[in-house]
């Protein structure tokens, strides 16, 4: 990475400055972590820092508390889940700025967690002083919250120009290591599988991807847009009407790389367990709501000679059985290819994890929103603003 990472400083007895991204899910009330994925996903950051003799300050934020405090979406889950995690206390700062905080500065091998930064509308205004104000507690920065890259507040990119270095950590290094690699430079044959409800969602996606992949596979609901672009029957199915002149473009652009689905499990109505058919033209009353079993084959032979796949997105109502047999193949058959993966989105991750086979995947972003904009091509300012080497 052409980025300075956290391996390129001297943390020895300095306060280090960690963007996090714990952002985690919470049962009501705010008292329990639901899933602490993302919390997991900090620690070898985490980890090196201490081993280097730094004293830590972790920041993030959670939900959208709309820059006041919400005591359902404090960070005091995350200290008391991270200090079991670490095996070390983790103090909790009762707010992210201001003269009790600042008496709160750990010294080597201490570990504070600040109060969810969001408690403050000045984080997400990007407000100058209040980022001088978190850069007043560290002598270094470091950004590991890939999910929040693509967001240019005060934690993730104003407090730079405050401090004396700044560098990304070692989660935040690999997701733009992966991402790169899929965007720029990938081994050949590259495959990108897109999926999702809406066409809308991921143009830039389709755009960029477009000019780098050797074939680009589109299921789910945003698959409709384009059959419907196509003049064909689409049913009931999801269809964006306004994007049917895109979808059109997109096609006529594509120079063969686009493939659609050539069957579909349909069905009357949108729910666990309706009465289905497989149909390879899509017949009036009835809506597509997975990939048959031909556009899995076709999918999954692409899939197989590839050296590189990204994907983005699940190929059907992938909640709702019978209808997530196709998505689940998809997992399989990017798990057997052999082939560099890199999965985005919380749909295809979770596609991954019901079919078992999340180990044989070489990356998944931790960033939905962050991955999707990367992979269109986007600039994130949080990527941004690190320096160059």
């Amino acid at each position: 990475m052409a980025k300075l990472s956290i391996k390129d400083l001297d943390l020895a007895g300095k306060r280090v400055f960690i963007r996090v991204d714990f952002n985690v899910p919470l049962a009501p009330g705010g008292q329990e972590i639901t899933s602490d994925k993302r919390i997991k996903a900090s620690l070898p950051t985490i980890q090196y820092a201490l081993d280097k003799g730094a004293g830590l300050i972790l920041a993030s934020h959670l939900g959208r508390p709309k820059g006041k405090p919400n005591a359902e979406m404090s960070l005091k889950p995350c200290a008391v889940r991270l200090a079991e995690l670490l095996g070390r206390p983790v103090k909790m700062a009762p707010d992210c700025v201001g003269a009790e905080v600042e008496a709160m500065k750990p010294a080597p091998g201490e570990v504070l967690l600040l109060e969810n930064l969001r408690f403050h509308k000045e984080e997400e205004g990007n407000d100058p002083a209040f980022a001088k104000q978190l850069a007043s507690l560290c002598d270094l920065y470091v950004n590991d919250a890939f999910g929040s890259a693509h967001r240019a507040h005060a934690s993730t990119e104003g407090m730079i120009p405050f401090v004396s270095k700044a560098a990304a950590g070692l989660l935040m290094e690999k997701e733009v290591e992966y991402l790169t690699l899929a965007t720029q430079n990938p081994p050949r044959p590259c495959v990108a599988i897109l999926g999702g409800a809406k066409v809308s969602d991921k143009i830039e996606v389709i755009q960029n991807l477009m000019k780098v992949v050797d074939k680009l596979l589109i299921g789910g609901a945003m698959a409709y847009t384009f059959l419907k672009a196509q003049g064909l029957p689409t049913g009931k199915s999801l269809v964006e009407e306004d994007k049917i002149g895109l979808a059109k473009e997109l096609l006529a652009t594509s120079g063969g790389k686009l493939l659609l689905p050539v069957d579909h499990v349909v069905a009357a109505e949108f729910k666990a367990g309706a009465e289905n058919e497989t149909v390879e033209t899509i017949p009036e009353g009835k809506m597509g709501l997975d990939i048959g079993p031909k556009t899995i084959e076709i999918f999954a032979g692409e899939i197989a000679k590839s050296k590189m796949v990204v994907w983005n997105g699940p190929m059907g109502v992938f909640e709702m059985p019978p209808f997530d047999k196709g998505t689940v193949a998809v997992a399989n058959a990017v798990a057997d290819s052999g082939a560099v993966s890199v999965v985005g989105g919380g749909d295809s991750e979770k596609a991954i994890k019901s079919a078992g086979v999340s180990s044989k995947i070489t990356h998944v972003s931790t960033g939905g929103g962050a991955s999707l904009e990367f992979l269109g091509g986007l600039t994130l300012p949080g990527v941004a603003a690190i320096p160059e080497k």
